[in-house]
């Protein structure tokens, strides 16, 4: 009889609900205390988003550059939103065009954060907005490595020209996008290897 309620009862061993000793889990899939959740990670996802960013980013501004350059700005929207060429060798929407060499080694820095947090990442959220962030520094990467005037001091390729407001690219969309996503993951207590955790 013992023997029989043990076996209908709650299991004396973790293994009834796929939780490591000492862990409790949780209707999303995950557990508790600290442990890393279940699932495979999602490093692929990441890098997916990324080279999609990147490739976007790269055939954009190659059509810019040959269709667009030394060439009357576009209207899209009246004067509200033009396609306007653009080489800046400042940061995100033209800031700091005196520190182009600092800028380089920071968006280097972040692919490297990026590739370092990848071992640990399981959230999927997480891995779009890190893969968003990826690919837009590896596109403006690109430029400062590739373009005039020289290696990691080149101009990036600007071309999105909204009125009252600073030309940019699809990289920096990217890069901004990814940064929104990253800051409302935060607040909502969302950690990259997707713990939950409500301070």
């Amino acid at each position: 009889m013992a023997e029989a309620e043990r076996i209908i009862g709650t299991p004396d061993s973790p293994e009834g609900d796929g939780a490591e000793p000492g862990q409790s889990s949780r209707p999303d899939g995950q557990v508790g205390d600290g442990a890393r959740p279940r699932g495979k990670r999602r490093v692929a996802v990441l890098f997916a988003v990324a080279v999609f960013a990147y490739v976007i980013d790269l055939v954009s501004k190659l059509i810019v550059v040959a269709k667009l350059e030394h060439h009357a700005p576009i209207e899209i929207i009246g004067d509200w939103l033009k396609f306007e060429a653009i080489r800046n060798a400042g940061a995100a929407f033209g800031f700091g065009e005196a520190f182009t060499v600092i800028f380089t080694l920071i968006a280097a820095a972040v692919i490297v954060v990026i590739a370092r947090l990848a071992r640990k990442l399981y959230s999927l959220p997480w891995a779009i907005a890190l893969g968003l962030l990826l690919g837009g520094a590896l596109g403006n990467l690109t430029d400062r490595i590739f373009r005039s005037p020289g290696v990691f001091e080149g101009a990036v390729v600007d071309f999105i020209a909204p009125k009252h407001f600073a030309v940019f690219n699809l990289a920096d969309s990217a890069i901004v996008c990814g940064g929104i996503l990253i800051v409302l993951l935060s607040f909502k207590g969302l950690d990259p290897d997707g713990t939950v955790h409500k301070d």
